[in-house]
């Protein structure tokens, strides 16, 4: 029995003693004042505070270096932003850099381009050079042929009027022939007398356009100068060389066509009536 009481006396007391544990360790964690005091008496009081006070600024420091992390992190992704732009950045210069090269090559075949139409160009000022130098030579050689036919054209003229003179005069006509300048017309053979006159053109070769050039110029007489004409008119073309064509057009025409030693064509008569 005493046994007894005794187990049941000790799992009571047990049971106190942890529920008392238990209260005072919940005191220690939930009362500061409590804590200290128990420090206090233990004889670590000083090194709680400083603990406490360690705990404090470790957990300060621990906030602050998580604010740190947090703009490092921050940080590191406007680093990253950056490098991407900084990556589309290298990305245009090589593009640029690709278009310059390209471009490089393509002024570079301009300019091979440029070189090789200097050289025809060179090339074509020297053969302008030699052709400028052939068309002198060329244009002096005109100039003295043309001295030379004008001379012989003027030697015509001058011949036909001679012979024209001297075959009237053989057919009783008296004129003398010359040169009609007026300030529309030039005929190179004009004559007149007091019921007659002569009009006519000299080529060194004549076709029928000679004598179609010689009706215009009639004409204009006619109808603007006709105090140069007469009743009776004579209508003459002087040449050297006539086509067969204009024979046949003179004799129908009535024409007096002529050189020094042969008449072509010789009307008769000589002359043609027209009304004034």
């Amino acid at each position: 029995m005493g046994d007894f009481k005794y187990c049941v006396w000790e799992r009571k007391y047990g049971d106190a003693m942890d529920a008392l544990r238990k209260e005072f360790l919940e005191l220690l964690e939930k009362d500061k004042e409590f804590r200290y005091a128990v420090a206090g008496y233990l004889g670590v009081l000083e090194v709680l505070k400083r603990l406490d006070q360690i705990a404090d600024a470790q957990k300060k420091l621990i906030e602050g270096q998580n604010k740190i992390w947090a703009e490092i992190s921050k940080i590191w992704d406007e680093i990253s932003k950056i490098w991407r732009e900084i990556e589309k950045v290298w990305k245009e210069i090589e593009s640029v850099r690709g278009e310059i090269k390209a471009l490089r090559e393509e002024v570079s075949k301009i300019w091979e381009e440029i070189r090789s139409i200097w050289s025809e160009v060179k090339k074509l000022r020297e053969d302008f050079n030699k052709m400028l130098a052939e068309i002198r030579s060329i244009n002096m050689r005109l100039e003295r042929v043309e001295r030379t036919l004008e001379k012989i054209t003027l030697s015509i003229e001058d011949d036909a009027r001679v012979i024209i003179e001297w075959s009237l005069r053989g057919r009783g006509i008296d004129m003398r022939v010359r040169e009609l300048i007026l300030p529309d017309l030039q005929m190179n053979i004009y004559g007149a007398s007091d019921e007659i006159c002569i009009v006519g053109e000299v080529e060194t070769r004549a076709g029928v356009s000679t004598l179609r050039e010689l009706e215009r110029k009639f004409e204009i007489l006619r109808s603007k100068y006709p105090e140069y004409l007469r009743r009776r008119v004579i209508l003459v073309i002087y040449t050297l060389q006539p086509t067969y064509e204009l024979i046949e057009e003179a004799r129908k025409k009535g024409v007096w066509l002529l050189r020094p030693t042969v008449e072509y064509v010789r009307p008769d008569p000589l002359w043609k009536e027209i009304s004034l």
